[in-house]
């Protein structure tokens, strides 16, 4: 028989029982979709990460109490560390004097109302910080000034605005000189941020930035840590850089000799390692179950192919009969588990990366297509068509020929 007359034969079998070709296939698009979709989930956001990463800007380590991720903290390792106070990030920074292009002090606090007459924005972020905080994080003035050292110095009771505050607070005119209140205490408006945009469908200018000494009069400063973020002079001089500031961050701390580190340093390359480390362990986690999933397809195509040969018995007997080899049939059986398997594969490709490009258009970020993964699954649905369908395959061409045409 010609290859083409085969695939003939198998499709028509397949067409026959639709509805129970199409159920072993949601089983092998069940699989693949709980893997692609997660993979490029994950290469959606990784991507996004590595790109444009804005936690930090260029050249910059940070200093915190708290790792970057701190899923686990059993023996409460982090959480009873000193926290880094004004006073000692003060002395870093006096440490550091000439050794560092920027050096900003920062402390969040979310959710914060403010209002400006009859209007009112909820869920904002107040920043305690200083000159440095546009730098350290990629932030850009769009109008006005900058909080001062003089506003840090003397505790000055100013704010600089994001987009999102001036556009809902001030619609139809300027904010700087306005008087706002922040959690009921008053604020003169000195400058307002140029527009940075959502990052994972998180808006970037919900931000209100206050000096950090007037945070901690307003706020207080109990159960409080600042961040302090380091720009080095160039790409050159990090690691020099880098080196004396852990070294002034000790001495700021009061760390002795032999004494380890009660402070954690990351930067971007950190940011993204630790996400990268998070992935992995999700992709694990999706291909076990995607692995059970399509153990489970397999199986079912076996079955269904069992099924098929039992109920064709006599259709192969025929065929037998008037000429056709043990080739022949092995080849339209598997060929049917391969198209079942594959076609399954293909809908769960398919759904697995408009699932996980679904992430992408939900924070609004690039999309991509996992090649690699799609790949990979098409090669994974051939193996388990020709794995699971061999058997029936073998057992059909078996067959005698004299006992199949007997069969009713």
């Amino acid at each position: 028989m010609s290859f083409h007359e085969i695939i003939r034969m198998a499709l028509g079998a397949l067409k026959t029982n639709k509805l129970r070709s199409g159920l072993t296939m949601l089983g092998v698009t069940i699989g693949v979709f709980s893997v692609i979709g997660v993979m490029t989930a994950l290469s959606v956001i990784q991507l996004s990460i590595e790109n444009g990463l804005s936690f930090l800007g260029s050249n910059l380590f940070q200093f915190a109490k708290y790792p970057v991720i701190n899923s686990r903290d059993p023996e409460l390792k982090y959480a009873n560390r000193r926290n880094i106070s004004l006073q000692q990030a003060s002395e870093y920074k006096r440490l550091m004097e000439g050794q560092a292009n920027a050096i900003c002090f920062k402390v969040f606090d979310g959710g914060k109302p403010a209002a400006f007459g009859n209007s009112k924005i909820q869920g904002l972020t107040l920043v305690g910080t200083n000159e440095s905080f546009l730098i350290a994080n990629s932030y850009a003035l769009g109008y006005g000034r900058n909080i001062s050292p003089e506003d840090v110095d003397l505790a000055r009771s100013v704010v600089v605005v994001g987009r999102d505050v001036e556009k809902k607070l001030f619609p139809n005119q300027t904010p700087i000189g306005k008087t706002i209140k922040i959690n009921e205490r008053p604020y003169m408006i000195i400058g307002a941020l140029a527009e940075k945009g959502s990052s994972f469908g998180r808006s970037q200018d919900d931000i209100l930035l206050v000096p950090i000494t007037r945070y901690f009069d307003d706020f207080g400063w109990v159960n409080r840590t600042i961040n302090i973020a380091t720009q080095s002079t160039s790409q050159a001089t990090y690691n020099q850089t880098l080196d004396r500031a852990i070294g002034a961050m000790r001495v700021a701390r009061g760390l002795k000799l032999g004494q380890e580190n009660d402070f954690e340093i990351y930067s971007n390359d950190t940011l993204v390692s630790a996400f990268a480390q998070v992935a992995g362990t999700i992709r694990i986690g999706a291909f076990v179950v995607s692995a059970i999933a399509l153990l489970a397809a397999g199986i079912g195509i076996m079955n269904i192919m069992l099924v098929s040969v039992t109920e064709r018995t006599r259709e192969i007997g025929v065929r037998k009969a008037i000429g056709a080899r043990k080739d022949d049939i092995v080849k339209q059986f598997l060929f049917e588990a391969v198209v079942l398997s594959e076609v399954g594969g293909l809908a769960g490709i398919l759904f697995g990366v408009a699932g996980g490009n679904g992430v992408a258009l939900w924070f609004d970020i690039a999309m991509v297509f996992p090649w690699f993964w799609a790949f990979t699954g098409l090669i994974v649905c051939s193996i388990i068509g020709i794995s699971f369908g061999w058997y029936p395959a073998w057992k059909a061409a078996t067959l005698d020929p004299i006992d199949a045409l007997r069969w009713e």
